[in-house]
C-alpha cells in the first residue's frame, strides 16, 4: 500500500513537519502496525458487496420482514456466507439463535361493549387498547373527566367523587389544557398512568373517549409494547359519545386480545483468535416486508426491498469478516452478528444481550452498521454515534482522518438501531450511519442506488479504527448523557420531511420529503434548506424544532429556504 492511502487516514502532527520523510513512515508503522494491512482489495471486494445487497434486495426476498419466508431466505443466505469464510456457529442451533415475538396485535372475537340497551360493534364503534386484560366487567358508568390527579398544578379530577368501587370508569383521553401529548400535564396524562389511578380508586372496567377532535385515536399496535393491566381497557369512537351522557349508565364489556407470535433469528458467526476478549460486529438484516406501520409510503402495498436499509450493512459484515479472517488484527476475537426484528424494536440485538451465547463481559467493544451505502458523493459525511461511550473512541478518531468524507460524531449510546442494545449493558458501541434519504422506508430503497466507492470508504475507516486499537486492550465504557425529554422542544405539527443530521451550514436541510404531508403539498424538495418558519429564524435543527412548536394543526406559515443558489418562501398548511 502507498503512503498516500496512510496519509489520508492519520492527520500528522506539526512537528513531523521537521522529520525526514523516511523516518515519518518508520514512526507512524511503529505507532500504528494496523497500517500495514488497512485496506480492502478493493476490486475484488466490490463485487462481493454488489452481489449480497443485490440478492438480499431482491423482490424474491419480500422485504426480509421477521417470521416470514423472506426472513428464511436472508438467514440462510447470510449462514452460507459465514460458513465459506470459515467462521464457527455462535448460536444454539448452528449459526442460528431464534426468538419468539408478537408479530401482529388484533382485537380478538370475544371483544363486546354494551351502553345501556345499545350494544356496538368491535372494530368500527370501538376498540381494545393495548393496555387492557383479557378481561370483562359489568357495573355504572360514571365520569371521571381526564382521570389526571395533579395536585401541583391545582387539579384532581378525583377530588369530590365517591363511591367509585365496582364501577366503569369514563375517562378523556384528552387534556385539561386540550393539548395532549404536548400539554402540561404530560408528565402524568400518559394512558398508563391514568389507567393505574384508576384501578387504585376502584375501577372494574375502563372506556376512554375523547371530544378532541385534534386528539390522536389511541390504536391496538404491536408497537406498544406493554404488560397488560388488571380491567378491561376500550376506546369508544367518537361519533358514539353521545352514549355516555348519561350518569349511572349500566354498562357491560369485554376486552380480547390477540397476540400473534412468530420467530425470527439472529445469525451468529465466530472467529476465535484465542484472544481474552471478542469485537462484536454487527448490522440487522430484517426490514419492512410490504410496508406495514413503519413505512413512509402511501401507495399499494408493495415489496420493501431495504437495499441500504440494511442489506448494506449486512453485505459490510460479511465482507469485514473475510477481511479478518484473512488479514485483520490479532488481539481480539470476532463475533459477526446479523440481527433480525431491528425494525420492530431492536429485538434480537436486545434478546442477544440478554441471552448471550458468549460471556458478555469479555466483550471489548460493539460496531455497528445502519445504513451504510448512501453516502453524498457531494459534501459526503458519514455519521459515527456513540463517541461518548468510551473515551478511546475520541483518542484514536483524533488522529484517524479519512480524505473521501467528513466525519460528524454525536455521543448518546442511545439511538434507533442496534447499537443500543449493548450500550444498555455497558459495553462502548458505535453506530456507523451514512445519512437519510428519500428512498428511506419507501419500495424505492434498491440496490441500484448503492455508493460502493462510499461503502467501501467506510469499511477501510472501520478497519483503521479496529486496528489502531488492537493493542490497547480491553477499552473502558463510559455512560453517556442521555437527552432531557423534558427540555426538548414539544411540537404538534410536523412539515414531513426527512432532516440531514450531517448537514453542517445554517438552517436545516431536508434529505427526503414523505408523500402527502405538508411540505410535499407546498412543493418543498430534497436538497432545500430550511432558513425560517413564519417569524422564527431556523439556524439549526433545535431551533427548526423550536419553529414548528409555535403553530397548531390547520395553521399556515411562510417557510423562507435556500434552493441552490436561490432564496425563496413558500406557504405551508400544517
Amino acid at each position: 500500500m502507498c503512503l498516500s492511502y496512510f496519509c489520508g487516514y492519520i492527520q500528522l502532527p506539526m512537528a513531523f513537519n521537521r522529520i525526514p520523510l523516511k523516518s515519518v513512515v518508520s514512526i507512524l508503522l511503529l505507532s500504528f502496525p494496523f497500517l500495514l494491512h488497512a485496506q480492502l482489495d478493493r476490486a475484488s471486494v466490490q463485487p462481493l458487496l454488489q452481489k449480497h445487497i443485490r440478492i438480499l434486495a431482491s423482490d424474491s426476498f419480500g422485504g426480509r420482514e421477521p417470521g416470514t419466508p423472506g426472513e428464511v431466505l436472508a438467514m440462510n443466505y447470510i449462514r452460507a456466507e459465514f460458513v465459506a469464510i470459515g467462521l464457527e456457529p455462535k448460536g444454539i442451533e448452528g449459526y442460528f439463535q431464534p426468538f419468539k415475538f408478537t408479530k401482529s396485535v388484533r382485537a380478538g372475537e370475544a371483544c363486546k361493549l354494551r351502553v345501556g340497551r345499545r350494544a356496538l360493534t368491535s372494530g368500527t364503534e370501538f376498540h381494545p387498547l393495548a393496555y387492557s386484560a383479557n378481561a370483562s366487567a359489568s357495573g355504572k358508568s360514571v365520569r371521571v373527566g381526564y382521570g389526571i390527579t395533579a395536585t401541583t398544578m391545582g387539579h384532581d379530577d378525583y377530588k369530590d367523587l365517591k363511591g367509585l368501587q365496582g364501577k366503569i370508569f369514563l375517562i378523556d383521553a384528552s387534556t385539561p389544557d386540550k393539548a395532549g401529548p404536548h400539554s402540561r400535564f404530560a408528565p402524568v396524562a400518559d394512558l398508563r398512568t391514568r389507567i393505574d389511578s384508576a384501578i387504585a380508586k376502584g375501577a372494574a372496567g375502563i372506556v376512554f373517549y375523547s371530544t378532541d377532535s385534534t386528539l390522536k385515536v389511541p390504536e391496538l399496535s404491536n408497537r406498544i409494547r406493554v404488560s397488560p393491566s388488571t380491567v378491561p381497557v376500550l376506546y369508544l369512537h367518537a361519533e358514539h359519545n353521545g352514549l355516555l351522557n348519561e350518569e349511572g349508565t349500566l354498562i357491560d364489556m369485554q376486552a380480547e386480545i390477540v397476540r400473534d407470535e412468530a420467530t425470527a433469528h439472529n445469525v451468529m458467526g465466530y472467529l476465535d483468535n484465542k484472544a481474552s476478549t471478542t469485537v462484536v460486529i454487527g448490522a440487522h438484516y430484517d426490514h419492512l416486508g410490504h410496508g406495514g406501520e413503519e413505512s413512509l409510503y402511501r401507495g399499494e402495498p408493495a415489496v420493501h426491498n431495504g437495499a441500504d436499509d440494511n442489506a448494506s450493512g449486512v453485505a459490510g459484515v460479511i465482507e469485514l469478516a473475510r477481511y479478518l479472517k484473512s488479514k485483520g488484527p490479532k488481539s481480539n476475537n470476532y463475533l459477526f452478528m446479523a440481527f433480525s426484528g431491528e425494525e420492530k424494536g431492536l429485538l434480537g440485538s436486545a434478546h442477544f444481550t440478554r441471552n448471550s451465547t458468549l460471556n458478555l463481559q469479555s466483550v471489548n467493544y460493539m460496531l455497528n452498521m445502519d445504513m451504510i451505502g448512501r453516502l453524498k458523493t457531494e459534501e459526503p459525511v458519514l455519521l459515527v454515534n456513540g463517541v461518548g461511550t468510551s473515551d478511546a473512541w475520541k483518542i484514536t478518531m483524533e488522529y484517524i482522518k479519512p480524505s473521501s468524507f467528513t466525519v460528524k460524531t454525536t455521543e448518546s449510546g442511545i439511538g434507533p438501531s442496534d447499537h443500543t442494545s449493548f450500550y444498555l449493558k455497558e459495553i462502548p458501541a458505535l453506530h456507523f450511519f451514512s445519512g437519510t434519504h428519500n428512498d428511506y422506508h419507501k419500495p424505492s430503497d434498491d440496490e441500484q442506488l448503492i455508493n460502493y466507492k462510499g461503502e467501501l470508504d467506510i469499511l477501510d475507516y472501520m478497519i483503521t479504527l479496529m486496528g489502531s486499537l488492537d493493542d490497547k486492550g480491553k477499552i473502558a465504557f463510559t455512560r453517556t448523557k442521555e437527552e432531557n425529554n423534558e427540555n426538548t422542544p414539544r411540537f404538534k405539527v410536523t412539515l414531513g420531511v426527512i432532516p440531514d443530521y450531517g448537514f453542517e451550514g445554517e438552517g436545516m436541510r431536508i434529505d427526503g420529503v414523505s408523500d402527502g404531508k405538508p411540505a410535499s403539498k407546498a412543493g418543498l424538495k430534497a436538497g432545500d434548506v430550511v432558513r425560517q418558519i413564519g417569524p422564527v429564524k431556523v439556524t439549526d435543527m433545535m431551533s427548526y424544532m423550536k419553529a414548528l412548536g409555535q403553530f397548531s394543526k390547520g395553521e399556515k406559515a411562510q417557510v423562507g429556504i435556500l434552493r441552490g443558489k436561490e432564496e425563496m418562501k413558500l406557504e405551508v398548511e400544517f
